[in-house]
């Protein structure tokens, strides 16, 4: 009999028998923390979530790749990201705690331009093991604890160290490169790039074990920076690996791995960590310096001087001349789908009374016809120019009806000049080339694009894209029929003496009906 607040009833053999199957609170807690762990070690994402961090696109993203890299499936990931985008919260932090709770015997070797800046994420790293100790189902060893060197009771250890400092004694089976250059300025010098890739090769890499993963992650400063230089020597000898470049301001989605639009910020949340107010700071502060906004927040460094065309024969200006005092020329380089892998790009030059030439205007993206024609009238109604390059039977047979019925429909008038195709790009390229090289050519240092045109004619002819290159060298075959711009005449001056000679008329001369 079982008596509870004055009831009673005869326990039956059912009863204990289903009391045998119904779980008890203890029961329910630890079947509830067993699944809560799995879902944190099966997945990095949950695992942020766990430490209270919020996973934004652009890391969902990134812990894609790093998830990867844990599997397996690749053994190098290059990681090239904008300043402040919490790129390390997650390759330097979360990964190796996580990675290691997988991976008991793991020893992992993280490494920053400083010995201070890698035992502080060191010290985070430890920490965030501690605390997550009972959902990692691992546990800091008690006599191996430094924030730079501390160690599982696994077995498994993590080593924290500085570019340029010695590592040998230390075998891991992951290895994080985080921001290997200090500054901007440090990147630029050739002797410390130089001591940066000697030990990478040399230090670093030799400390890994067989089939070792690597992380290599930072903000692009130079295109022979580690990075660069890693991702030429990985393509020199045939060895796979994924790359995830994610710019500050997308190019479009044909270039963008999230997808956005041109001219989209990355992590543009005014309502939460408001990254693209920062963005937008920083490119303001940056409008007189493409060379830096394109390497450290695009990703994209600019060589300092190129092969082809040089860095020196780039001016920027304040403000352009007159038009009254150019003569004004285009050229285009087609794109005859908008699916492609080039772009349509139409350029505008005028050339002033000095035969110095000016970039006036630059259009390009990959567009379908219709759009590219309707911005092609644009700056024809714009400029006005004296006539337009363009390549023979490039878009004759296809587009060449409609443009020549939309330039009449919207009275953009302008005399195109067909040039034939000849030889390679580069020699096509030689008449513009000449052309800035004995005179420099004039840009405005504001223009929006005037970044990604410095970039592509500096890269030339090595770069992915050479779209304006071509457009230039069209431009650049008008150079016979060019005419230099002509300064407005000075007003005619009248001296006294014009006049002393004019007899006035009698008033016999003169017609009253005039009066």
């Amino acid at each position: 009999m079982v008596s509870d607040a004055g009831f009673s009833y005869q326990e039956t053999e059912i009863d204990l028998e289903f009391a045998r199957f119904v779980p008890t609170v203890e029961q329910i807690d630890a079947e509830l923390e067993a699944r809560r762990r799995a879902e944190v070690i099966g997945s990095l994402e949950e695992f942020a979530r766990a430490h209270g961090i919020e996973p934004a696109l652009h890391h969902r993203l990134l812990i894609s790749e790093l998830e990867a890299v844990e599997r397996g499936e690749c053994d190098v990931l290059l990681i090239e990201m904008p300043p402040g985008s919490a790129k390390s919260t997650y390759v330097n932090f979360l990964f190796p705690a996580w990675a290691m709770a997988r991976h008991p015997g793991w020893n992992v070797l993280a490494c920053s331009h400083s010995t201070e800046l890698a035992e502080r994420w060191g010290r985070r790293t430890r920490n965030l093991v501690l605390t997550e100790a009972a959902t990692l189902g691992v546990a800091i060893s008690g006599d191996s604890s430094a924030a730079g060197r501390w160690a599982l009771t696994s077995g498994a250890e993590y080593y924290a160290a500085g570019v340029d400092v010695g590592i040998m004694g230390f075998r891991a089976d992951l290895g994080i490169i985080d921001d290997p250059f200090r500054t901007a300025r440090e990147a630029e010098g050739l002797t410390k790039r130089e001591s940066v890739w000697e030990w990478y090769v040399k230090d670093f890499s030799s400390r890994l074990k067989p089939n070792a993963r690597r992380v290599i992650m930072h903000q692009r400063f130079h295109e022979d920076d580690l990075a660069g230089r890693l991702v030429n020597q990985l393509d020199a000898i045939g060895k796979p690996y994924r790359r995830l470049t994610i710019r500050a301001e997308s190019l479009g989605p044909h270039d963008d791995p999230l997808g956005r639009p041109k001219g989209a910020l990355l992590w543009d949340d005014p309502a939460g960590y408001n990254y693209g107010k920062f963005l937008r700071d920083r490119k303001a502060e940056l409008v007189g310096d493409p060379r830096a906004w394109s390497a450290l927040y695009q990703q994209d460094p600019v060589p300092d001087s190129g092969s082809f065309f040089k860095s020196a024969w780039l001016l920027p200006v304040d403000r352009l001349p007159s038009r009254n005092s150019l003569r004004v020329y285009g050229g285009s380089d087609y794109a005859v789908t908008s699916r492609g892998g080039d772009f349509t790009v139409h350029i505008v030059i005028g050339i002033d009374p000095d035969g110095d030439p000016w970039l006036l205007d630059v259009w390009r993206e990959q567009a379908s016809s219709d759009v590219w024609v309707e911005a092609f009238c644009d700056l024809v109604i714009k400029w006005k120019p004296m006539a337009w390059a363009e390549e023979t039977g490039q878009i004759k047979s296809g587009v060449g009806p409609f443009l020549d019925r939309e330039m009449r429909n919207r009275r953009a008038y302008c005399s195109r000049e067909e040039f034939v195709t000849r030889g390679d790009k580069a020699i096509r390229a030689q008449s513009f080339r000449g052309l800035i090289a004995t005179r420099g050519l004039r840009i405005l240092a504001t223009a929006p694009w005037r970044g990604a045109f410095e970039s592509e004619l500096l890269k030339f002819p090595a770069g992915v894209h050479d779209d304006q290159v071509d457009a230039c060298g069209l431009v650049g075959q008008l150079l016979d029929q060019m005419v230099d711009g002509q300064r407005p005449a000075p007003p005619e001056k009248k001296n006294r003496e014009d006049y002393a000679d004019r007899a006035l008329p009698s008033m016999a001369e003169i017609d009253p009906l005039t009066i």
